[in-house]
């Protein structure tokens, strides 16, 4: 991989999330990371310090001496850093004012601001994380799930980078039988055999399809799943979203239309973020102006949700559906609410659809009656399966793409073998699947643009 030109000088940022905290990190890196460090601290001269190693001292400002603050300052030599290179991390007080100035005395003393994910940029360009692993830095720093945090780190532990060597090692094995054979072609002979490399491919094919399938319920951890509460006014969409959250989030009231805006809260079950939207009624005639409006974003909502919980109140002897709910019966959970009322006799009408495989849930929203059971068929709608935190789950959608075309390179192989095609023509494939392979992990070079759009989401200090 190419090495890209202009990160041969020395960085700093702070470490730590804005505003005030106990501790606040400063972290330098690049070739004179350790003498600007040496010219602001006073302590031991970290020159002479080995690596790995804490120092206490004082960080003064180069222009004039200024006491700013005392610190302890964490020194890692290259190349057993984040980065590869000098790496200085100065742990000072967490106030704005002292870690500003800190930064302000770095810069005077020759280092520069980095920019938004450059310290994780170095890693990757210096080989200590391909680039997988890198964009699975931002993931972890962005979890807010466990699901999101244990795939983040069996990607960023290389378990995903780890299965595409696999198969890059494979083809590339057949691929130097197939060059080979070409440097050979006047004498007609066949190093590669076909019917080996015709396995190869399917197995390779299989593989693949098993990480592009994967990418459904990576999307799902990365992005969570939204839910749409639909259902008539007083149907008790308020009171289920409450319930469901286990706390009082949206105004309950035996007024119908009470909910006029859609609220949005969000439930982790077993470590998915489930996004929750309480609706607003839908019936088929209102003179509201305002309900009206309410009821059309219930409908937008019901369109982008991943899940629709269809509430229905079994109370209500008006047993009419809501028709443009029909093409979304596959997202769609029917939820029978009020099971605890007397006069719930619209529960034996939908006795008959019990027996079907995904029977209604049948639930007391006010009693908190079958809300772990609806918590349990919504995970199981969204996620399938428990998941596997030792499987790779492909969760980015550049990663999918570079799938999806090597799915198709793979292919185009199968077919060529099929008709017998000539080594020259097989290796034109053949190369263009390991070029898409190593898009992934950045084992190909890797244009400055794409490279800017990926380490650009990070934040300055990552």
């Amino acid at each position: 991989m190419k090495v890209l030109s202009g990160f041969d000088d020395t960085i700093a940022a702070i470490a730590t999330p804005p505003g005030i905290g106990a501790i606040g990190v400063i972290r330098l890196s690049g070739r004179a990371a350790i003498p600007v460090a040496d010219a602001i601290f006073k302590g031991k001269k970290l020159e002479k310090q080995p690596s790995h190693t804490v120092h206490f001292g004082h960080i003064i400002a180069p222009e004039d001496g200024t006491l700013i603050d005392e610190v302890v300052v964490t020194l890692f030599r290259s190349p057993r850093s984040y980065t590869g290179e000098d790496v200085v991390e100065i742990s000072g007080h967490g106030s704005p004012y002292i870690l500003q100035k800190i930064l302000e005395a770095a810069v005077s003393a020759g280092a520069r601001l980095a920019t938004a994910g450059e310290y994780t940029q170095r890693a990757f360009l210096n080989g200590k994380l391909d680039l997988a692993q890198a964009e699975a830095v931002a993931d972890l720093i962005a979890a807010d799930s466990r699901a999101q945090q244990q795939a983040a780190l069996q990607q960023l532990r290389g378990g995903f980078s780890g299965d595409l060597a696999k198969l890059r090692e494979q083809l590339i094995n057949f691929a130097a039988l197939i060059e080979l054979e070409l440097d050979f072609s006047d004498e007609d002979v066949e190093f590669a055999d076909r019917a080996q490399f015709s396995a190869l491919i399917t197995d390779l094919k299989s593989q693949v399809s098993t990480l592009l399938d994967s990418f459904r319920l990576g999307n799902v951890i990365k992005n969570g799943v939204r839910v749409a509460i639909i259902g008539k006014p007083n149907s008790g969409k308020s009171t289920l979203l409450n319930a469901l959250l286990n706390e009082e989030r949206a105004i309950v009231s035996d007024i119908a239309g009470t909910t006029r805006d859609t609220i949005e809260e969000t439930l982790n079950i077993k470590g998915v973020l489930f996004r929750l939207i309480d609706t607003a009624g839908i019936r088929e005639h209102t003179t509201d102006q305002i309900e009206s409006i309410g009821m059309e974003r219930s409908k937008q909502n019901a369109e982008k949700a991943t899940i629709l919980l269809h509430l229905v109140d079994v109370t209500d002897p008006d047993t009419s559906e809501i028709g443009w709910l029909k093409p979304f019966a596959e997202k769609t959970i029917l939820v029978k609410n009020k099971i605890d009322r007397e006069d719930s006799h619209q529960l034996s009408a939908g006795s008959d659809r019990i027996s079907n495989p995904q029977p209604p849930i049948l639930i007391s929203a006010k009693n908190n009656l079958g809300i772990e059971v609806l918590r349990n068929r919504m995970y199981e709608k969204a996620v399938g399966e428990v998941i596997q935190p030792e499987n790779s789950i492909v969760t980015n959608a550049r990663h999918y793409d570079a799938l999806s075309k090597m799915m198709e390179s793979l292919n185009s192989i199968e077919a060529g073998m099929d008709r017998q095609l000539t080594g020259d023509l097989l290796s034109i494939d053949i190369r263009r699947t390991l070029h898409y392979l190593g898009e992934i992990t950045g084992q190909v070079e890797v244009d400055r643009d794409i490279l800017g759009t990926i380490f650009g989401k990070f934040c300055i200090g990552k």
